[in-house]
């Protein structure tokens, strides 16, 4: 049994509010299963409801008077009690039922069961679903598992965890042996990726071939829900979708529409984009003109990159064998792209990313391009991804970082070598990323504006 953070986010939330639970997220990246594994691990009456799998299930909305009418229907349609103060309701697949978010918060009001929900933004519109009033619904979004997640399911130790963190913040080498099997650890994750059926499918057989089996069905998936949920646009948004391996094994990774239509035009497709970003199958990075906090007031929307939200499923889309290639680091295999879909997955599942944030770069004619630029802590954070050997080698890396202009701190370059800094700029190996986190707010900003004089 894999454990994820999110089993920690679940539990926290029903221990400490009274609110429903939402887990939203691309498909098959663990939200169903999370919430089945909360309610057997702490042996709750669990009833489930699946609008998607049974169409009928939105009859129980229809026509109700009140909270208590629902849950007298839901116990009708589930022969289940909803009585038992253990009792945890869960609602999969509410995309196909938009009345429960208007019965919600009657529901939690009501109070006499716990609510969870769960559904996949593959046609999700997501202004209906985050309408609700604050203190009824909490939201959390599930991706892939991240680097650390799927290092643990490896067998990754706390004890060694904790010594690759201590030398993280300490800025020491890792010790040898260590940086040897993250690597080798690394590109086994380049490989099998996050989604959970994939990561289960190795830790059974270690059979790459069932492991492919696994990202090809999610990946068709994908595609038959483009098809189904957005009749007007799925042309467009296949023809992007399909596009998104070809693109970041460019030289130059920004998404080139007129590799779609000789005639494209941002407008024309910027719908469709967005559409892979709010389904959570693709993330987009967005250009910034200026490194300069804040970071949003300077991003171009038209200059992009686009990566999947799965480096697993990446990786299957290009050529088959490609894979042992990868574990056993054959130089013929170009893992740049690979690499950065790597880092721009790990940043949004760090908060970086996601529905309501942005993942930035940088490119600029006169000083360069730079992967990745993050805010934290009201500073430009630059970084730079290498997979090759000259990874000191970083034109415009050094270009941003000796302006005085951006006053820039400090800088990564992620890469295959151990830790070491110099100067402002801090080299560390690509799964020491697991450890760049966004910053939660601080605690106490309480300000009392002092009216004397107005008095």
């Amino acid at each position: 049994m894999i454990s994820r953070k999110i089993d920690g986010i679940i539990a926290n939330h029903f221990k400490t509010s009274k609110s429903a639970l939402l887990l939203t997220g691309a498909r098959q990246t663990g939200k169903t299963y999370a919430i089945r594994k909360y309610a057997e691990t702490n042996k709750l009456n669990l009833i489930e409801i699946n609008f998607l799998e049974d169409i009928s299930a939105n009859k129980i909305f229809s026509g109700a008077k009140n909270a208590k009418d629902v849950l007298l229907r839901i116990s009708a349609y589930t022969r289940r009690k909803t009585s038992n103060t253990d009792t945890l309701v869960f609602f999969d697949e509410v995309q196909q039922c938009p009345e429960i978010i208007t019965w919600i918060k009657f529901l939690v009001d009501e109070g006499s069961c716990r609510y969870a929900l769960s559904g996949s933004m593959l046609g999700v519109e997501l202004k209906d679903i985050r309408s609700v009033p604050v203190g009824y619904m909490t939201i959390k979004e599930v991706y892939p598992l991240d680097l650390m997640e799927f290092s643990m399911a490896l067998g990754l130790t706390e004890g060694v965890l904790a010594s690759m963190r201590d030398c993280w913040e300490r800025q020491m080498p890792v010790d040898a042996v260590v940086h040897d099997s993250m690597m080798r650890l690394v590109r086994l994750y380049l490989v099998v990726g996050g989604m959970p059926a994939a990561v289960q499918s190795y830790l059974d057989t270690n059979d790459l071939n069932v492991v492919e089996e696994k990202q090809q069905e999610i990946l068709s998936l994908y595609r038959w829900d483009i098809s189904q949920y957005d009749l007007d646009n799925k042309l467009k948004i296949r023809e992007i979708f399909d596009l998104i391996p070809s693109e970041l094994d460019a030289k130059n990774k920004r998404f080139i529409l007129k590799k779609l239509n000789e005639h494209a035009r941002f407008s024309k497709y910027e719908d469709s984009v967005l559409w892979l970003k709010d389904a959570g199958v693709a993330l987009p990075t967005y250009n910034v003109k200026e490194p300069a906090v804040p970071l949003k007031l300077n991003e171009q929307r038209n200059l992009f990159k686009l990566f999947l939200n799965d480096l697993g499923l990446l990786a299957c889309q290009y050529a088959s064998g490609i894979q042992m290639k990868m574990l056993n680091d054959e130089v013929s295999v170009n893992n740049g792209a690979i690499y950065e879909n790597l880092v721009a997955q790990e940043l949004v599942a760090h908060g970086f990313g996601g529905y309501e944030h942005c993942v930035y770069y940088f490119s600029n004619k006169r000083q360069g391009e730079l992967d990745f630029i993050l805010e934290q802590e009201g500073k430009v954070v630059p970084i730079e991804v290498k997979s090759g050997k000259d990874y000191e080698r970083h034109h415009a890396l050094n270009n941003v970082v000796g302006n005085p202009d951006y006053a820039i701190a400090r800088a990564y370059v992620l890469c295959n070598g151990n830790m070491k800094t110099r100067d402002k700029i801090i080299y560390a190996p690509i799964y020491m990323t697991m450890f760049i986190e966004k910053k939660q707010l601080v605690k106490n900003q309480i300000f009392h504006l002092d009216m004397t004089g107005l008095r």
